[in-house]
Protein backbone atom coordinates (compact mmCIF):
# COMPACT_ATOMS: atom_id res chain seq x y z
CA UNK A 1 0.00 0.00 0.00
CA UNK A 2 1.34 3.44 -0.89
CA UNK A 3 2.15 5.34 2.30
CA UNK A 4 0.94 8.69 0.96
CA UNK A 5 -2.41 7.21 -0.09
CA UNK A 6 -2.81 5.46 3.25
CA UNK A 7 -2.16 8.68 5.15
CA UNK A 8 -4.53 10.63 2.92
CA UNK A 9 -7.32 8.14 3.57
CA UNK A 10 -6.52 7.99 7.28
CA UNK A 11 -6.69 11.77 7.63
CA UNK A 12 -10.03 11.84 5.82
CA UNK A 13 -11.40 9.14 8.12
CA UNK A 14 -10.12 10.98 11.20
CA UNK A 15 -12.03 14.09 10.08
CA UNK A 16 -15.14 11.94 9.77
CA UNK A 17 -14.47 10.49 13.22
CA UNK A 18 -14.32 13.97 14.76
CA UNK A 19 -17.48 14.96 12.92
CA UNK A 20 -19.31 11.85 14.16
CA UNK A 21 -18.69 12.86 17.76
CA UNK A 22 -20.27 16.26 17.14
CA UNK A 23 -23.05 14.78 15.03
CA UNK A 24 -24.15 12.50 17.87
CA UNK A 25 -25.12 15.62 19.86
CA UNK A 26 -27.21 17.22 17.09
CA UNK A 27 -30.94 16.68 17.38
CA UNK A 28 -33.14 15.04 14.77
CA UNK A 29 -34.87 18.25 13.72
CA UNK A 30 -31.60 19.86 12.68
CA UNK A 31 -30.46 16.74 10.84
CA UNK A 32 -33.79 16.64 8.98
CA UNK A 33 -33.44 20.30 8.00
CA UNK A 34 -29.98 19.51 6.64
CA UNK A 35 -31.31 16.65 4.53
CA UNK A 36 -33.99 18.87 3.04
CA UNK A 37 -31.33 21.49 2.31
CA UNK A 38 -29.17 18.84 0.65
CA UNK A 39 -32.10 17.83 -1.54
CA UNK A 40 -32.61 21.41 -2.64
CA UNK A 41 -28.88 21.82 -3.30
CA UNK A 42 -28.92 18.83 -5.67
CA UNK A 43 -31.74 20.45 -7.63
CA UNK A 44 -29.96 23.79 -7.74
CA UNK A 45 -26.66 22.20 -8.79
CA UNK A 46 -28.27 19.97 -11.41
CA UNK A 47 -26.40 21.49 -14.35
CA UNK A 48 -22.97 21.11 -12.73
CA UNK A 49 -23.78 17.55 -11.62
CA UNK A 50 -24.90 16.56 -15.12
CA UNK A 51 -21.76 18.09 -16.63
CA UNK A 52 -19.60 16.06 -14.24
CA UNK A 53 -21.57 12.92 -15.06
CA UNK A 54 -21.19 13.55 -18.79
CA UNK A 55 -17.40 13.39 -18.33
CA UNK A 56 -17.73 10.04 -16.59
CA UNK A 57 -20.13 8.72 -19.23
CA UNK A 58 -17.81 9.76 -22.05
CA UNK A 59 -14.88 8.00 -20.38
CA UNK A 60 -17.03 4.93 -19.71
CA UNK A 61 -18.06 4.60 -23.35
CA UNK A 62 -14.46 5.08 -24.48
CA UNK A 63 -13.32 2.29 -22.15
CA UNK A 64 -15.94 -0.15 -23.46
CA UNK A 65 -18.20 -0.15 -20.41
CA UNK A 66 -21.27 -2.35 -20.93
CA UNK A 67 -24.70 -0.83 -21.46
CA UNK A 68 -25.87 -2.19 -18.10
CA UNK A 69 -23.01 -0.47 -16.28
CA UNK A 70 -23.50 2.72 -18.26
CA UNK A 71 -27.13 2.67 -17.16
CA UNK A 72 -26.00 2.48 -13.54
CA UNK A 73 -23.54 5.31 -14.08
CA UNK A 74 -25.80 7.70 -15.95
CA UNK A 75 -27.46 10.63 -14.21
CA UNK A 76 -30.40 12.47 -15.73
CA UNK A 77 -32.56 15.30 -14.49
CA UNK A 78 -35.28 12.84 -13.38
CA UNK A 79 -32.70 10.69 -11.55
CA UNK A 80 -31.32 13.73 -9.72
CA UNK A 81 -34.86 14.68 -8.82
CA UNK A 82 -35.46 11.15 -7.53
CA UNK A 83 -32.33 11.33 -5.37
CA UNK A 84 -33.47 14.66 -3.96
CA UNK A 85 -36.92 13.27 -3.21
CA UNK A 86 -35.31 10.28 -1.48
CA UNK A 87 -33.49 12.64 0.87
CA UNK A 88 -36.75 14.42 1.65
CA UNK A 89 -38.48 11.11 2.24
CA UNK A 90 -35.73 10.19 4.69
CA UNK A 91 -36.18 13.47 6.52
CA UNK A 92 -39.87 12.65 6.99
CA UNK A 93 -39.21 9.25 8.57
CA UNK A 94 -39.18 8.78 12.36
CA UNK A 95 -35.84 9.34 14.07
CA UNK A 96 -34.06 5.98 14.47
CA UNK A 97 -31.66 7.39 17.07
CA UNK A 98 -32.56 7.62 20.74
CA UNK A 99 -35.35 5.03 20.59
CA UNK A 100 -35.92 3.27 23.89
CA UNK A 101 -35.84 -0.38 22.85
CA UNK A 102 -36.33 -1.75 26.34
CA UNK A 103 -36.85 -0.28 29.79
CA UNK A 104 -37.04 -2.17 33.10
CA UNK A 105 -35.95 -2.16 36.71
CA UNK A 106 -33.06 -4.46 37.59
CA UNK A 107 -31.28 -5.43 40.79
CA UNK A 108 -31.16 -2.88 43.62
CA UNK A 109 -33.92 -0.83 41.94
CA UNK A 110 -31.67 0.44 39.16
CA UNK A 111 -33.54 1.72 36.07
CA UNK A 112 -32.11 0.17 32.90
CA UNK A 113 -32.86 1.51 29.43
CA UNK A 114 -31.65 -0.01 26.17
CA UNK A 115 -31.48 2.88 23.69
CA UNK A 116 -30.52 3.10 20.02
CA UNK A 117 -27.47 5.16 19.08
CA UNK A 118 -25.26 5.77 16.01
CA UNK A 119 -22.51 3.40 14.93
CA UNK A 120 -20.07 6.27 14.41
CA UNK A 121 -18.16 6.24 11.12
CA UNK A 122 -19.63 4.28 8.21
CA UNK A 123 -17.37 3.62 5.21
CA UNK A 124 -18.92 2.79 1.86
CA UNK A 125 -16.97 1.16 -0.98
CA UNK A 126 -18.93 0.93 -4.21
CA UNK A 127 -18.62 0.96 -7.97
CA UNK A 128 -20.10 3.16 -10.71
CA UNK A 129 -23.39 4.01 -8.94
CA UNK A 130 -23.61 7.76 -8.20
CA UNK A 131 -27.02 7.33 -6.59
CA UNK A 132 -25.30 5.35 -3.83
CA UNK A 133 -23.38 8.51 -2.94
CA UNK A 134 -26.59 10.36 -2.12
CA UNK A 135 -28.36 7.42 -0.51
CA UNK A 136 -25.40 6.68 1.76
CA UNK A 137 -24.91 10.30 2.79
CA UNK A 138 -28.59 10.72 3.55
CA UNK A 139 -29.00 7.50 5.50
CA UNK A 140 -25.86 8.16 7.50
CA UNK A 141 -26.95 11.68 8.38
CA UNK A 142 -30.43 10.47 9.36
CA UNK A 143 -28.80 7.99 11.76
CA UNK A 144 -26.27 10.56 13.04
CA UNK A 145 -23.35 8.67 11.53
CA UNK A 146 -20.50 10.26 9.61
CA UNK A 147 -19.67 8.62 6.29
CA UNK A 148 -16.55 8.10 4.24
CA UNK A 149 -17.45 7.37 0.63
CA UNK A 150 -15.14 5.49 -1.72
CA UNK A 151 -16.90 5.37 -5.08
CA UNK A 152 -15.59 3.72 -8.22
CA UNK A 153 -13.13 5.61 -10.38
CA UNK A 154 -15.59 5.44 -13.32
CA UNK A 155 -17.94 7.77 -11.40
CA UNK A 156 -15.32 10.02 -9.80
CA UNK A 157 -16.48 13.34 -11.25
CA UNK A 158 -20.14 12.56 -10.59
CA UNK A 159 -19.51 11.53 -7.00
CA UNK A 160 -17.34 14.53 -6.18
CA UNK A 161 -19.94 16.91 -7.62
CA UNK A 162 -22.69 15.29 -5.54
CA UNK A 163 -20.59 15.32 -2.38
CA UNK A 164 -19.60 18.96 -2.84
CA UNK A 165 -23.24 19.95 -3.18
CA UNK A 166 -24.33 18.01 -0.10
CA UNK A 167 -21.40 19.11 2.06
CA UNK A 168 -22.13 22.75 1.33
CA UNK A 169 -25.81 22.40 2.18
CA UNK A 170 -25.09 20.39 5.33
CA UNK A 171 -22.59 22.97 6.60
CA UNK A 172 -25.05 25.81 5.96
CA UNK A 173 -27.53 23.89 8.11
CA UNK A 174 -25.14 23.62 11.04
CA UNK A 175 -23.95 20.07 10.38
CA UNK A 176 -20.18 19.39 10.54
CA UNK A 177 -19.02 19.44 6.93
CA UNK A 178 -16.87 16.38 7.45
CA UNK A 179 -19.91 14.31 8.35
CA UNK A 180 -19.88 13.62 4.60
CA UNK A 181 -16.40 12.77 3.31
CA UNK A 182 -15.27 11.34 -0.02
CA UNK A 183 -12.02 9.70 -1.06
CA UNK A 184 -10.98 11.68 -4.13
CA UNK A 185 -8.08 9.55 -5.34
CA UNK A 186 -8.50 6.88 -8.01
CA UNK A 187 -5.59 4.89 -6.58
CA UNK A 188 -6.91 1.38 -5.86
CA UNK A 189 -4.87 1.13 -2.68
CA UNK A 190 -7.24 3.66 -1.11
CA UNK A 191 -9.81 0.91 -0.67
CA UNK A 192 -7.34 -1.28 1.23
CA UNK A 193 -6.36 1.70 3.33
CA UNK A 194 -9.96 2.44 4.26
CA UNK A 195 -10.74 -1.13 5.28
CA UNK A 196 -7.65 -1.27 7.49
CA UNK A 197 -8.64 1.61 9.79
CA UNK A 198 -9.62 -0.37 12.85
CA UNK A 199 -10.58 1.99 15.65
CA UNK A 200 -11.48 4.81 13.25
CA UNK A 201 -14.00 3.22 10.87
CA UNK A 202 -16.80 1.44 12.73
CA UNK A 203 -18.31 -0.50 9.83
CA UNK A 204 -17.52 -1.05 6.14
CA UNK A 205 -20.25 -1.64 3.55
CA UNK A 206 -19.16 -2.79 0.08
CA UNK A 207 -21.58 -2.52 -2.84
CA UNK A 208 -20.62 -3.85 -6.23
CA UNK A 209 -19.52 -6.97 -8.03
CA UNK A 210 -18.59 -10.27 -6.45
CA UNK A 211 -14.86 -9.51 -6.71
CA UNK A 212 -15.09 -6.25 -4.79
CA UNK A 213 -17.29 -7.74 -2.08
CA UNK A 214 -15.10 -10.81 -1.63
CA UNK A 215 -11.97 -8.64 -1.45
CA UNK A 216 -13.51 -6.55 1.33
CA UNK A 217 -14.78 -9.55 3.29
CA UNK A 218 -11.42 -11.33 3.04
CA UNK A 219 -9.18 -8.36 3.83
CA UNK A 220 -11.03 -5.86 6.01
CA UNK A 221 -9.83 -5.25 9.54
CA UNK A 222 -13.09 -3.52 10.42
CA UNK A 223 -16.57 -5.09 10.64
CA UNK A 224 -18.23 -5.61 7.25
CA UNK A 225 -21.89 -5.72 6.26
CA UNK A 226 -21.78 -7.90 3.17
CA UNK A 227 -24.06 -6.83 0.34
CA UNK A 228 -24.24 -9.78 -1.98
CA UNK A 229 -24.45 -10.36 -5.68
CA UNK A 230 -27.81 -11.43 -7.05
CA UNK A 231 -28.15 -14.73 -8.87
CA UNK A 232 -31.94 -14.54 -8.45
CA UNK A 233 -34.24 -17.35 -9.65
CA UNK A 234 -37.82 -17.60 -10.81
CA UNK A 235 -39.23 -21.09 -10.37
CA UNK A 236 -42.32 -21.85 -12.47
CA UNK A 237 -44.36 -24.49 -10.68
CA UNK A 238 -46.55 -26.95 -12.59
CA UNK A 239 -49.69 -25.10 -11.43
CA UNK A 240 -48.51 -21.69 -12.65
CA UNK A 241 -50.62 -19.54 -14.94
CA UNK A 242 -48.53 -18.96 -18.07
CA UNK A 243 -49.45 -15.29 -18.54
CA UNK A 244 -48.68 -14.49 -14.92
CA UNK A 245 -45.36 -16.33 -15.09
CA UNK A 246 -44.25 -14.54 -18.26
CA UNK A 247 -45.25 -11.11 -16.94
CA UNK A 248 -43.25 -11.65 -13.76
CA UNK A 249 -40.26 -13.04 -15.67
CA UNK A 250 -40.13 -10.19 -18.20
CA UNK A 251 -40.28 -7.61 -15.44
CA UNK A 252 -37.70 -9.35 -13.28
CA UNK A 253 -35.28 -9.86 -16.17
CA UNK A 254 -35.67 -6.82 -18.40
CA UNK A 255 -36.93 -3.82 -16.44
CA UNK A 256 -33.34 -3.12 -15.37
CA UNK A 257 -30.82 -5.78 -16.24
CA UNK A 258 -27.83 -4.36 -14.40
CA UNK A 259 -29.21 -4.57 -10.86
CA UNK A 260 -28.73 -7.20 -8.19
CA UNK A 261 -32.45 -8.03 -7.85
CA UNK A 262 -32.91 -8.86 -11.55
CA UNK A 263 -33.72 -12.48 -12.42
CA UNK A 264 -30.75 -14.42 -13.78
CA UNK A 265 -32.10 -17.99 -13.85
CA UNK A 266 -35.41 -19.75 -14.56
CA UNK A 267 -36.41 -23.18 -13.28
CA UNK A 268 -39.45 -24.94 -14.76
CA UNK A 269 -41.26 -28.05 -13.59
CA UNK A 270 -40.75 -30.77 -16.18
CA UNK A 271 -44.45 -31.64 -16.01
CA UNK A 272 -45.46 -28.24 -17.44
CA UNK A 273 -42.50 -27.75 -19.78
CA UNK A 274 -44.47 -28.49 -22.98
CA UNK A 275 -47.00 -25.83 -21.98
CA UNK A 276 -44.50 -23.22 -20.75
CA UNK A 277 -41.26 -23.52 -22.72
CA UNK A 278 -42.42 -22.52 -26.25
CA UNK A 279 -43.97 -19.25 -25.07
CA UNK A 280 -41.15 -18.60 -22.60
CA UNK A 281 -38.29 -18.87 -25.10
CA UNK A 282 -40.22 -16.87 -27.70
CA UNK A 283 -40.91 -14.10 -25.18
CA UNK A 284 -37.31 -13.95 -24.01
CA UNK A 285 -36.11 -13.81 -27.61
CA UNK A 286 -38.52 -10.96 -28.37
CA UNK A 287 -37.04 -9.08 -25.42
CA UNK A 288 -33.52 -9.60 -26.78
CA UNK A 289 -32.48 -11.94 -23.97
CA UNK A 290 -29.82 -14.55 -24.78
CA UNK A 291 -30.92 -17.92 -23.38
CA UNK A 292 -28.42 -20.35 -21.82
CA UNK A 293 -30.52 -23.49 -21.81
CA UNK A 294 -30.38 -27.13 -20.82
CA UNK A 295 -31.13 -29.79 -23.43
CA UNK A 296 -34.91 -29.46 -23.24
CA UNK A 297 -34.72 -25.68 -23.43
CA UNK A 298 -32.43 -25.84 -26.45
CA UNK A 299 -34.89 -28.13 -28.24
CA UNK A 300 -37.66 -25.65 -27.55
CA UNK A 301 -35.49 -22.85 -28.94
CA UNK A 302 -34.81 -24.86 -32.09
CA UNK A 303 -38.52 -25.60 -32.58
CA UNK A 304 -39.29 -21.89 -32.11
CA UNK A 305 -36.85 -21.06 -34.92
CA UNK A 306 -34.39 -19.16 -32.72
CA UNK A 307 -30.85 -18.66 -33.94
CA UNK A 308 -28.25 -20.72 -32.10
CA UNK A 309 -25.45 -18.54 -30.77
CA UNK A 310 -27.36 -15.30 -31.31
CA UNK A 311 -30.54 -16.07 -29.36
CA UNK A 312 -29.73 -19.22 -27.42
CA UNK A 313 -26.79 -21.37 -26.46
CA UNK A 314 -26.03 -24.47 -24.40
CA UNK A 315 -25.79 -23.79 -20.69
CA UNK A 316 -22.51 -24.67 -19.02
CA UNK A 317 -22.19 -25.70 -15.35
CA UNK A 318 -20.95 -22.18 -14.64
CA UNK A 319 -24.17 -20.65 -15.98
CA UNK A 320 -26.25 -21.95 -13.09
CA UNK A 321 -24.39 -19.72 -10.65
CA UNK A 322 -23.75 -16.70 -12.87
CA UNK A 323 -24.95 -13.13 -12.27
CA UNK A 324 -25.15 -11.84 -15.84
CA UNK A 325 -26.16 -8.22 -15.21
CA UNK A 326 -27.09 -8.22 -18.89
CA UNK A 327 -29.80 -9.50 -21.23
CA UNK A 328 -28.84 -13.11 -20.63
CA UNK A 329 -30.53 -15.81 -18.58
CA UNK A 330 -30.16 -19.51 -17.77
CA UNK A 331 -33.12 -21.91 -18.11
CA UNK A 332 -33.35 -25.41 -16.66
CA UNK A 333 -36.03 -28.03 -16.05
CA UNK A 334 -36.50 -29.60 -12.60
CA UNK A 335 -38.61 -32.51 -11.44
CA UNK A 336 -40.45 -30.78 -8.63
CA UNK A 337 -40.39 -28.10 -5.95
CA UNK A 338 -37.83 -29.94 -3.83
CA UNK A 339 -35.37 -30.11 -6.72
CA UNK A 340 -35.96 -26.42 -7.41
CA UNK A 341 -35.22 -25.56 -3.78
CA UNK A 342 -32.07 -27.70 -3.80
CA UNK A 343 -30.86 -26.05 -7.03
CA UNK A 344 -31.48 -22.55 -5.66
CA UNK A 345 -29.73 -23.26 -2.37
CA UNK A 346 -26.74 -24.65 -4.25
CA UNK A 347 -26.35 -22.01 -6.95
CA UNK A 348 -28.14 -18.96 -5.57
CA UNK A 349 -26.53 -16.07 -3.73
CA UNK A 350 -29.10 -15.87 -0.90
CA UNK A 351 -30.55 -12.68 -2.36
CA UNK A 352 -34.07 -12.92 -3.83
CA UNK A 353 -35.94 -16.00 -5.09
CA UNK A 354 -39.47 -16.43 -6.49
CA UNK A 355 -41.98 -19.21 -7.03
CA UNK A 356 -44.83 -18.73 -9.52
CA UNK A 357 -47.80 -21.01 -8.97
CA UNK A 358 -51.57 -21.12 -8.51
CA UNK A 359 -51.98 -20.28 -4.85
CA UNK A 360 -55.72 -21.07 -4.98
CA UNK A 361 -55.06 -24.80 -5.35
CA UNK A 362 -53.94 -27.01 -2.50
CA UNK A 363 -50.92 -28.13 -4.53
CA UNK A 364 -49.87 -24.55 -5.26
CA UNK A 365 -50.41 -23.44 -1.68
CA UNK A 366 -48.33 -26.37 -0.44
CA UNK A 367 -45.57 -25.48 -2.92
CA UNK A 368 -45.45 -21.91 -1.60
CA UNK A 369 -45.24 -23.18 1.97
CA UNK A 370 -42.39 -25.54 1.07
CA UNK A 371 -40.60 -22.85 -0.97
CA UNK A 372 -40.83 -20.28 1.82
CA UNK A 373 -39.57 -22.79 4.37
CA UNK A 374 -36.82 -24.35 2.28
CA UNK A 375 -35.20 -21.54 0.28
CA UNK A 376 -32.22 -19.91 2.02
CA UNK A 377 -32.43 -16.30 0.86
CA UNK A 378 -32.95 -12.84 2.30
CA UNK A 379 -36.12 -12.28 0.24
CA UNK A 380 -38.42 -15.11 -0.87
CA UNK A 381 -41.39 -14.31 -3.13
CA UNK A 382 -44.54 -16.05 -4.24
CA UNK A 383 -46.06 -14.68 -7.46
CA UNK A 384 -44.19 -11.36 -7.53
CA UNK A 385 -41.12 -10.00 -9.29
CA UNK A 386 -37.78 -10.12 -7.51
CA UNK A 387 -37.37 -6.48 -8.52
CA UNK A 388 -39.30 -5.54 -5.37
CA UNK A 389 -36.25 -6.32 -3.23
CA UNK A 390 -35.54 -2.68 -2.53
CA UNK A 391 -35.49 -0.48 0.54
CA UNK A 392 -37.96 1.95 -0.99
CA UNK A 393 -40.41 -0.81 -1.87
CA UNK A 394 -40.06 -2.25 1.62
CA UNK A 395 -40.86 1.12 3.19
CA UNK A 396 -37.39 1.58 4.62
CA UNK A 397 -36.55 4.81 2.79
CA UNK A 398 -33.53 5.01 0.53
CA UNK A 399 -31.67 1.76 1.15
CA UNK A 400 -27.96 1.53 1.68
CA UNK A 401 -27.72 -2.03 0.41
CA UNK A 402 -29.20 -5.51 0.31
CA UNK A 403 -27.46 -7.84 2.72
CA UNK A 404 -27.17 -11.55 1.98
CA UNK A 405 -25.54 -12.37 5.30
CA UNK A 406 -27.39 -13.57 8.38
CA UNK A 407 -25.72 -11.67 11.22
CA UNK A 408 -26.80 -8.14 12.21
CA UNK A 409 -28.93 -7.41 9.14
CA UNK A 410 -30.44 -9.29 6.19
CA UNK A 411 -32.16 -8.14 3.01
CA UNK A 412 -32.72 -4.47 2.10
CA UNK A 413 -31.40 -2.38 4.94
CA UNK A 414 -31.38 1.28 5.82
CA UNK A 415 -31.81 3.21 9.02
CA UNK A 416 -32.09 0.67 11.82
CA UNK A 417 -29.15 -1.32 10.44
CA UNK A 418 -26.89 1.71 10.93
CA UNK A 419 -27.69 2.03 14.59
CA UNK A 420 -26.50 0.05 17.56
CA UNK A 421 -27.57 0.43 21.17
CA UNK A 422 -26.23 1.16 24.57
CA UNK A 423 -27.51 0.50 28.08
CA UNK A 424 -28.31 3.54 30.20
CA UNK A 425 -28.52 2.75 33.91
CA UNK A 426 -29.89 5.28 36.39
CA UNK A 427 -29.55 4.90 40.13
CA UNK A 428 -30.01 6.87 43.34
CA UNK A 429 -26.70 6.03 44.95
CA UNK A 430 -26.81 2.22 44.89
CA UNK A 431 -23.66 0.18 45.40
CA UNK A 432 -23.39 -3.51 44.65
CA UNK A 433 -23.67 -5.64 47.79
Amino acid sequence: MKESVYEQVRQTALKAKAASESLALIDAEQRNRAMRAMAQALRQDEEAILEANARDMEAGRASGMTEALLDRLELTAPRIQAMACALEDLANLPDPVGRVIEERTITCDLLLRKQSCPLGVVAMVYEARPNVTVDAAGICLKTANACVLRGGSQALHSNLALVASMRRAAAESGIPQDAICAIDTTDRSATDALMSLHGIVDVLIPRGGAGLIRHCVDNAKVPVIETGTGNCHIYIHRTADLTRALNILVNAKTQRTGVCNACESVLIDRECADRVLPALVATLAQCGVLIHGDDACQRACQQAGLAEGAQYTAATPQDWGREYLAKEISVRLVEDCQEAIAHINRFGTHHSECIVCDETTSEGASAIEAFFAGVDAACVYANASTRFSDGGCFGLGAEIGISTQKVHVRGPFALEALTTYKYLITGTGQVRP
